[in-house]
């Protein structure tokens, strides 16, 4: 390894640029904005992010999950610079050929053969915001069913269909009406305590026997909307044959399935779309963040013979922008052509290193992943499997101060989700500074 290829710090975090930056940041910006640390970005190439001081950080958030491609990757770079000089906007009330390309190209990738339809967005949210309208327009029903734990956005029929902090609810109802929870079939945590290879069956013997004969008839669920793997809810993977489960009971009573993969889709996990991984075709997938390496953009795709609703019906000003198309166009290729495979090669020997890692620290009670979506879950107890916030929180900030950029996610998980172009070297220089902070917060708390 050399130098260049490590972390490099070289001011107490934050700095001094970085701190006279965050006092405005706090006198002037909404103080709404969760906030890990105080981390100051100034530029950053790859899988490298410098701070405003000048200290290098190997990042593993990669904008949460949205520089699918390394940050400034040039021929992302040299796609919007041809387009800025052509055409920045031109609304939805015209036409443009960057939209329509794009849009034949998710209606190929979409795992149904057919003539399947795109809206476009400007965010998560606001794509499960429309997959929701759809449903509930193309079925003529009312009802939403959707799982505890569940992250959707933060708008209002997205936060109504969420579950996975209290916070994103408070003091902001009365919220969307007709929304019922069920638990997610948690891997790690099956439902009901239930033994793992009966928890999915006892889950929709559950859905179809109390849910739909006590609380909601059936026939008029419109929808029944979820992650595939949850992502704010903690970086949950379900159990592998739960969804098509799912399906065959959204078939049975004529509800749609909205797969959000807003966190999950776009290659990260080695697929197109999470739920491949799982053998189900949902009618309905959302997405945004890793779409457009960075530019804001989303969309909602729809089996052919859905989106049926008329001119007028929804709408938006930005959807389906120039910019954002020609950056997802050219994101799409590259994902395609090489960083779908990246992930799942270099997913595979993170998991590996993690589960190595694990072996010399009891306080990781779980690493799961798939492709570059990886989760380690810290508990007090392997047995009990009791949250350990305080050991995550910590490691959290350490690997910051040390260099290397993660996240939260959950009661007490961390969430891994490098830029696809990661090369196992990096994996290498992560996975050793997480094992020096590991150690250290271990020896901080045993002395606590």
């Amino acid at each position: 390894m050399t130098t260049f290829e490590k972390p490099e710090i070289k001011t107490e975090l934050p700095g001094p640029k970085a701190k006279e930056i965050l006092k405005k940041h706090k006198k002037y910006i909404s103080h709404s904005y969760p906030k890990a640390y105080d981390f100051v970005a100034e530029k950053a190439k790859g899988v490298w992010v410098w701070d405003v001081d000048g200290n290098r950080f190997l990042d593993m958030v990669a904008g949460v999950a949205v520089n699918s491609t390394g940050h400034s990757h040039p021929r992302i770079v040299e796609a919007i610079k041809e387009q800025v000089e052509k055409l920045i906007h031109i609304s939805t009330d015209f036409y443009h050929e960057k939209e329509a390309l794009l849009a034949e190209k998710l209606s190929e990738i979409f795992p149904y053969n057919g003539t399947n339809m795109v809206f476009f967005t400007n965010s998560g949210t606001e794509s499960n915001e429309g997959a929701l309208k759809l449903a509930k327009y193309s079925t003529k029903r009312t009802y939403i069913i959707a799982f505890e734990g569940a992250f959707h956005g933060r708008t209002y029929a997205s936060m109504s269909v969420s579950a996975s902090k209290t916070v994103h609810k408070a003091h902001f109802g009365p919220l969307m009406p007709g929304v019922f929870f069920v638990p997610f079939p948690d891997r790690y945590r099956p439902p009901f305590n239930a033994p793992p290879d009966k928890a999915s069956a006892q889950l929709i013997d559950y859905i179809e026997n109390v849910i739909f004969k006590r609380v909601v008839p059936p026939e008029e669920v419109a929808a029944f909307i979820f992650e595939p793997i949850q992502g704010e809810g903690g970086y949950i993977f379900p159990l592998e044959d739960f969804f098509p489960k799912l399906r065959k009971l959204a078939d049975k009573y004529g509800f749609l399935l909205i797969d959000d993969e807003v966190q999950a889709g776009l290659g990260r996990t080695g697929k197109w779309f999470a739920i491949e991984h799982y053998d189900t075709v949902p009618d309905i997938i959302t997405i945004a963040k890793g779409i457009a390496s960075g530019i804001p953009m989303g969309a909602f795709i729809s089996k052919e013979g859905i989106m049926s609703w008329p001119m007028g019906s929804h709408a938006n000003t930005f959807g389906g922008n120039p910019i954002a198309a020609v950056s997802a166009l050219e994101t799409l290729k590259l994902i395609e052509d090489e960083l779908m495979e990246n992930a799942r090669v270099v997913g595979e020997y993170y998991l590996s290193k993690l589960k190595e890692l694990q072996k010399d620290f009891e306080e990781i009670g779980d690493v799961r992943g798939k492709g570059l979506m990886i989760g380690i879950e810290f508990v007090k107890d392997r047995e009990t499997k009791e949250y350990n916030p305080e050991f995550r929180d910590k490691v959290v900030l350490k690997s910051f101060h040390k260099g290397v950029l993660f996240l939260g996610c959950g009661p007490s998980a961390m969430r891994i989700v490098p830029p696809l172009i990661i090369q196992k070297e990096h994996v290498d220089v992560a996975v050793d500074i997480l094992a020096e902070v590991l150690k250290e917060v271990r020896e901080e708390m045993s002395g606590s």
